[in-house]
């Protein structure tokens, strides 16, 4: 149910807690009274992502810098059309897993803290000024990496927002960037070299939560330790705004950046055993192929049509959908029709062939994977490139999103 009218931070909890229990998919929008704005996108009841607040360029890359040092950031660029997208940063996360710049599991670290820092931003904001709810059905964000339990995250955020507030913290908003308001003042109260990290770090050019990456530490004993030059007027807090969004070029109206096409084949494997991914994984990297890797069956299909591999390994045996269903499944799209799909499997049996005959996969291989049984099938139906050249050229190319 939607609250268009202002309520409390104990009953927008609620609406969180209403929107896990009913299971629902769609979009979570919130507004405070003095025009915050937040946006939680849910999936089967769940929280898959997050977008909105203060400064959502810095909050990316913070996370990139943190969780993702060998990215280098300054690359980052948004189609111009994009811009006006709430979930750009979430897009651009996609395209880097899908250029194989990011795994997995350094976007579902990315996915969390970001839920994580926004739901504490709401709860500080909610307990300052009434806010406003609402939900609206026509989002669906496309492929979610992480499916962490809304109630986990509100139980995280409420413990966040208790020591946050026992410290003495509940009216300094961890956006905001301190500054050196009186350096002589502080000059007579710490040593030499206190004082100087003082001065270049405290330039209003850094929120706390910038500061935190940059020290290496948790933003609340960072602010905490801040509390007392605050209180004396010693150190201002003051507001600033976000980083302008890395928008690509557009040198005339009829020709906008675009994304280099890679000519680079890619590779699909749906399994839903890690290790296999893996091993596969890096097969085709070694050798030069882009890759895929999709551990969950119910979502492989809206995957492998939003990519559209150039070849796609399938497990036989799998949870609620098994490798002969989705096979089947992808021969009646016709984008699928033509593309080599290799069932991958641990028996060798006459039916289980005839079986992978019968819808139509183009070829059969059996576990243990070897490397070169498995890059033996892959030069049957995919041109391989040379590992260094597809290499060098990717790590050229600007990430347009």
């Amino acid at each position: 149910m939607s609250h268009p009218e202002l309520i409390g931070l104990n009953d927008l909890l609620k609406e969180f807690i209403s929107c896990t229990q009913i299971q629902y998919n769609g979009r979570l929008d919130i507004k405070s009274a003095n025009g915050h704005k937040w946006s939680f996108y849910y999936r089967l009841g769940r929280i898959v992502w997050a977008s909105g607040g203060t400064h959502p360029l810095r909050r990316w890359r913070r996370n990139m810098t943190q969780h993702c040092p060998q990215m280098d950031i300054e690359k980052m660029l948004l189609r111009p059309e994009n811009t006006s997208v709430d979930y750009w940063d979430y897009r651009l996360l996609l395209v880097l897993h899908q250029r194989q710049k990011l795994t997995r599991e350094q976007i579902k670290v990315i996915v969390e803290n970001t839920i994580a820092e926004l739901l504490f931003d709401m709860a500080q904001q909610a307990n300052c000024v009434s806010v406003s709810c609402d939900r609206s059905h026509d989002v669906a964000l496309e492929t979610p990496i992480s499916f962490t339990s809304a109630d986990m995250f509100l139980k995280i955020v409420q413990e966040l927002w208790k020591a946050w507030s026992e410290a003495g913290l509940a009216n300094i908003f961890p956006d905001s960037a301190p500054v050196l308001h009186k350096p002589d003042q502080l000059q007579q109260q710490v040593s030499s070299s206190v004082y100087k990290n003082f001065v270049s770090l405290l330039n209003g050019k850094h929120t706390l939560r910038d500061l935190a990456i940059k020290m290496n530490q948790d933003v609340l004993p960072i602010t905490r330790s801040l509390l007392p030059y605050i209180q004396k007027g010693i150190i201002e807090l003051v507001d600033i705004p976000d980083f302008p969004l890395p928008v690509a070029e557009v040198k005339n109206s009829s020709t906008a950046s675009k994304p280099v096409a890679s000519n680079v084949p890619l590779i699909a494997c749906v399994d839903d055993s890690p290790q296999i991914c893996e091993i596969i994984e890096k097969i085709m990297t070694t050798n030069g192929l882009r890759f895929i890797k999709i551990q969950d069956p119910v979502q492989a299909l809206p995957i492998l049509i939003q990519h559209k591999p150039d070849l796609i390994f399938l497990d036989l045996v799998m949870p609620i959908v098994n490798g002969y269903e989705l096979c089947a499944q992808l021969r009646r799209i016709s984008t699928f029709a033509e593309t080599p799909i290799v069932i991958v499997t641990g028996n060798d049996g006459l039916m289980d062939r005839v079986r992978a005959k019968v819808v139509h996969s183009t070829n059969f291989i059996t576990k243990p994977i070897a490397a070169d049984k498995v890059m033996d099938v892959v030069r049957k139906y995919v041109k391989v490139p040379s590992p260094a050249t597809t290499i060098s050229k990717l790590n050229t190319q600007p990430i347009v999103c």
